[in-house]
């Protein structure tokens, strides 16, 4: 285990529903994640709720559309954009996703897995240089998750994802709930993916429900997070000591109370957790 210096604490997924609650009732989360694209404007009230969140609590930026490991050239007016909001907010960390989003025509609306192959290790390595380099600072890369395992793949995902950090020196956003998701659906363990990153890389957690149909799970995140999510959110703490944690919800969505609710659960858990680790030591 090793302590993290820069863990913010526990957040929540910025949504506009409770833009004017939080300004209001100013609630106990300790950081803010906002979905980077929502923010892209000129002005209006998403920039106006922005700014006025942004005097109150840290933010994270967290991106959909930067497809790093797609076929197509970076999009650079977007990374601009980007660039703009992170010197509007301050963000702690910009984050986006390991996949690909986009075709050379059209943005898609889904976070798709790439082949795991050396080939395409050098190709993201090479465009994360690229988006470090323009942003003036590294880029945090999330696990997306995942139905169906490329055939052409030449490793696992949590070795590719170790290699890309060793290579291009980005930082890893480990979304717990979509290694559970990717593991029922692939089958494997997902001890075997999280116990095999770069502990030191590991920037922020993100935990969040999904849909259980059974034979596989769909990353849905309109769901309370289910017992083995916690389970093993607790083993990733007591792995890697205090991270950054956020809890995400995007439908469904509960009164605000519900979700600081959940978010008291993450605390007292870690508290928990890290407490038994402390006392083992």
């Amino acid at each position: 285990m090793h302590a993290n210096p820069t863990s913010l604490g526990f957040g929540l997924g910025l949504r506009s529903q409770y833009h004017q609650e939080i300004l209001d009732h100013q609630p106990a989360v300790d950081w803010f994640e906002v979905v980077s694209e929502n923010y892209l404007v000129t002005g209006g009230k998403p920039l106006y709720y922005l700014d006025a969140i942004a005097e109150r609590y840290p933010l994270v930026m967290h991106g959909v559309s930067l497809s790093i490991g797609g076929p197509h050239r970076l999009d650079r007016d977007y990374l601009r954009q980007l660039k703009d909001l992170a010197q509007r907010v301050q963000p702690r960390w910009v984050s986006d996703h390991l996949c690909w989003s986009r075709g050379n025509a059209h943005q898609l609306h889904d976070l798709l897995p790439l082949p795991f192959t050396e080939e395409s290790l050098s190709h993201v390595a090479g465009r994360v240089a690229q988006v470090q380099e323009l942003l003036g600072r590294p880029l945090v890369l999330e696990n997306v998750s995942s139905y169906l395992r490329c055939a052409d793949s030449e490793m696992s995902e949590w070795e590719f994802l170790a290699a890309l950090v060793e290579r291009s020196g980005c930082e890893l956003l480990l979304d717990v709930n979509n290694v559970y998701v990717s593991a029922r659906n692939q089958g494997f363990e997902p001890w075997d993916f999280i116990s095999a990153l770069p502990a030191k890389a590991i920037r922020q957690l993100h935990l969040a429900g999904h849909s259980d149909y059974g034979h596989y799970l769909i990353d849905t995140h309109d769901a309370p997070i289910c017992d083995p999510v916690w389970q093993l959110y607790q083993r990733t703490l007591a792995h890697l000591g205090p991270v950054a944690t956020l809890l995400e919800r995007d439908d469904h969505l509960p009164p605000l109370d519900d979700l600081l609710a959940e978010l008291g659960k993450a605390r007292a858990l870690a508290a928990a957790t890290l407490a038994q680790e402390a006392a083992c030591a």
